[in-house]
This record gives C-alpha cells, sequence and structure tokens, in this order.
C-alpha cells in the first residue's frame, strides 16, 4: 500500500486493465481504466513521459498487457515491489488451512503454543510504541532500509487512529505476540475489501526459539477468515530469502506481478538507471559498515 502512496513522486501511473465490471466494484484511486481488449488500440495514447504500473485481478493479463508494452518500445523499468508475491486462500476451514501447511510449521505453530505465547489484536498507544522500538530492532539487526519512524506513525495515525475516530473499520491492525509479559513480536496488518495483506513485522532476537513468528501468522490467517475475507496477501516473494521460505511453510499459492515499464523518451534514462543502480550497490555496502538509521 506505501508503494502506491509512492507513484506521484516516481512519475507513475497505474494503468488497470480489468473488465468494466470489475472496475465497477472497486477500483485503485487516480489510476487509468483501459480494458485489456482496448489497449492496443489506445496504446500510442499514453503519455511517453510517464511511468505505467500496469494492474488486473490475477496477472494473467497484465502479463499480456506487457507484451503489449514491449512491441511498442517499452522496457523493464525499477521496480517498486517483488515481482512476485504469496497469496492463501482464506475460505477453507481451519482444519483445512492446516493440514495444507507443512508439516515443520504446524509443529512450530503448538510449540509456541505450547511454549505459552500469546497472539491478540492490541491497537494500544502501549502496542504501537513497542512496534516502533521491535522495528528500528530488526532494522539494525538485519541490515536493511526501512521507512523511517515518521512514516510508520502517520501510517498508523492515517489508517488507524483517524478512522477509528470517523467510525470506520481501520485499515490498518496490529497484532502482539507475548512471552512471559513481553510483547516480542508485532505486526501490522492491511485489511482491504476481501484481502488481508501482511507490510510490516517485527521481532526481538531474544525469544526466536519460542516460534513466536510461527503462531502470529498463523492468528493472522485465523484473523482474516473472522473478518470474512478472502485473500491473505503475505506481501512480497524473493528467491533465497529466510522470509520467503518461511511463507512457503504455509502453502501459499505463488502470484506473478506485470512490473513496472518505462516509455523511453528521453536519452538521459539509461544514465539514470545507471545511477540508481549503483546508488544501491553503494547502500547495501554501507549498511554492512553501518547499521541504518531508523
Amino acid at each position: 500500500m506505501e508503494n502506491l502512496k509512492q507513484l506521484d513522486k516516481k512519475n507513475l501511473v497505474v494503468l488497470d486493465v480489468r473488465r468494466n465490471d470489475e472496475h465497477a466494484k472497486g477500483a485503485i484511486a487516480n489510476a487509468l481504466h483501459v480494458p485489456l481488449d482496448f489497449l492496443n488500440n489506445h496504446i500510442s495514447e499514453l503519455n511517453k513521459n510517464q511511468n505505467y504500473l500496469i494492474y488486473c485481478a490475477g496477472g494473467y493479463r497484465s502479463m499480456i498487457a506487457a507484451s503489449m508494452l514491449k512491441k511498442n518500445g517499452a522496457v523493464p523499468g525499477r521496480r517498486l515491489f517483488t515481482p512476485t508475491t504469496f497469496w492463501i486462500d482464506l475460505t477453507p476451514s481451519e482444519e483445512e488451512l492446516l493440514k495444507s501447511f507443512h508439516s515443520k510449521t504446524r509443529y512450530n505453530i503448538r510449540l509456541a503454543q505450547k511454549n505459552g505465547v500469546e497472539v491478540k489484536e492490541n491497537n494500544s498507544d502501549k502496542a504501537f510504541e513497542k512496534y516502533i522500538s521491535l522495528t528500528r530492532e530488526t532494522a539494525q539487526r538485519q541490515k536493511f532500509y526501512a521507512h523511517s519512524e515518521k512514516y510508520h506513525r502517520l501510517m498508523w495515525t492515517v489508517l488507524h487512529k483517524e478512522m477509528v475516530k470517523e467510525g470506520k473499520a481501520p485499515i490498518a491492525r496490529l497484532l502482539t505476540a507475548t512471552y512471559k509479559k513481553e510483547i516480542i513480536t508485532t505486526w501490522i496488518l492491511f485489511v482491504w475489501h476481501d484481502f488481508l495483506y501482511y507490510p510490516y513485522g517485527a521481532s526481538t532476537d531474544k525469544y526466536k526459539n519460542v516460534m513466536a513468528n510461527n503462531l502470529i501468522m498463523w492468528e493472522a490467517i485465523r484473523l482474516g477468515q473472522s473478518l470474512g475475507l478472502k485473500t491473505f496477501d503475505l506481501w512480497g516473494r524473493e528467491e533465497g530469502k529466510g522470509f520467503t521460505k518461511f511463507k512457503e511453510g504455509y502453502n501459499p499459492q505463488v502470484i506473478e506481478f506485470l512490473g513496472t515499464w518505462d516509455l523511453i523518451t528521453n536519452p538521459l534514462y539509461y544514465p539514470y538507471r545507471l545511477s540508481e543502480y549503483l546508488r544501491w550497490i553503494i547502500l547495501r555496502a554501507k549498511s554492512k559498515i553501518i547499521k541504518p538509521t531508523f
């Protein structure tokens, strides 16, 4: 969701290629809607000074749209998100879902319960401050560049506090896992239409052997079911990453996105892409020497 908020800053426009009836049921604000069947006839009308992020329901039509863009001179742009993600179908029963999990995942869930880990939705100010603290700890431990503390506080204010004050169901919700009266894992979840999203999580390394992360994922699934949601988007997948292996234990479906495509209109495009590539090499090297700030 934060990626969508950055579109204006990145000169990106969402190109929605779903059918008219799908678009009528819900759409991304300010997205350009051109059904796939009509895209080829209107592709010359696209603004070549903008980058387009193509969106559809499941990914197949986006792949076709990408092929059309490529034939018309577009090239893969710098992506804002992983090219694939995981979806869990929330419509089966709890028993059916548990049976579908990897045996080690089921074991870790039960182990966390046996260890006395307690997971609950806790949207209190105290719990959110713990989330901030654990996010700082996690970013420094894993040496990655997280959004700033200001960003997280603004996200929580807009997507939870203000919505609650207005009597609306909040988009953002906070789950906590507690062990020996100490919050050791916190997850921010987003609820949007029929989807549950897992964008942010943080934990301490202090009690990693009690398997709190496995239990909090299971409780997030149960929360999504209790809210009547149909799909749980685990927010990202990258081959070889530890978080990918963790998510795979829940038997999710792999969903592939179109990605980002650029229509090149300026000879400075390639020097810009090169400078962006070098920037991230420097930042990754720097993170190994100096702990990223939060």
